[in-house]
């Protein structure tokens, strides 16, 4: 009886399957291990399961393509405005814009957003072909907060104040701002800056709802270190320069990302940095 190919990999030895497809940027670990259940992922011929060890000797394969197991000669981000009225999924079924229409194209892998913005939102998105990246920046156990920009029917009182910054229990989830300081504003509409941890689903609009007050315009300006500068017009991207690159690995104490092959030099030269001051994690 003709049995089916084992893995290369020993038994403790290499990275799970899931893991090593997240970090060539085919998307959230919970996600593949989905796809691996579906029966989507094969190694060496055979049906994988989520948990499967693989090493580089390992002909991998999702959807019937091969997938290239070797290390990405070269680690990208970039910092993207996004417009409200896109959204951040890479395919939507009423055929509305995303995020992933305009960017550019790469010889391997896919590009993955660090998190999302809804549909109305607009901001700083960070995008990365690098899935152990992506995976630690999103990450609560990282530590890495959100700055946003809103703009509000009203203002809000010292005791709203002091409320929000406490804990707001929503819809049964216990929710707040780590920060939120006035900007400026007259009549009815009223600007704040406010900081979250995590960012959950519409958690900024739900928050202020919660006192009362509705949002009406919702912008992130800083992602942990990164900003959004003030140049960086809406619908444009820049990509993050290779000593921003680099600070941004050690921070999140990730192995060093390869060089750049000369195509970011000029770049690099001209672009001021992209990050702030910003405490060891």
């Amino acid at each position: 009886m003709k049995r089916a190919p084992r893995s290369a990999a020993e038994p403790g030895a290499g990275d799970k399957l899931q893991k090593v497809l997240a970090d060539l940027g085919y998307g959230s670990r919970r996600t593949l291990e989905e796809w691996i259940a579906a029966g989507r992922v094969s190694v060496n011929g055979a049906p994988a399961h989520v948990g499967q060890r693989v090493t580089a000797a390992d002909r991998i394969q999702v959807d019937g393509q091969p997938v290239r197991t070797a290390r990405r000669e070269e680690a990208r981000v970039l910092v993207y405005n996004k417009p409200s009225g896109v959204i951040c999924t890479r395919s939507d079924p009423e055929g509305r814009p995303t995020v992933f229409d305009d960017l550019p194209k790469l010889a391997s892998g896919r590009w993955i957003a660090v998190g999302r913005l809804d549909f109305m939102s607009a901001g700083l998105l960070l995008i990365t072909n690098d899935g152990a990246l992506a995976n630690r920046m999103m990450h609560p156990s990282t530590g890495l907060d959100r700055e946003y920009a809103v703009r509000v029917n009203g203002k809000l009182s010292d005791a709203e104040l002091k409320r929000l910054c406490q804990g707001v229990e929503v819809d049964g989830e216990q929710l707040r701002f780590s920060d939120i300081r006035y900007y400026n504003g007259s009549g009815s509409n009223h600007w704040y800056h406010v900081v979250l941890m995590e960012g959950r689903n519409r958690e900024v609009r739900r928050l202020f709802e919660a006192v009362g007050l509705v949002v009406s315009r919702l912008k992130r300006v800083r992602y942990g270190p990164v900003f959004l500068s003030s140049t960086l017009r809406s619908g444009r991207w820049v990509e993050l320069g290779e000593q921003d690159l680099a600070a941004l690995y050690r921070l999140l104490r990730l192995p060093a990302p390869r060089p750049a092959q000369g195509r970011r030099s000029r770049q690099d030269r001209e672009q001021r940095s992209l990050l702030l001051p910003y405490p060891s994690l």
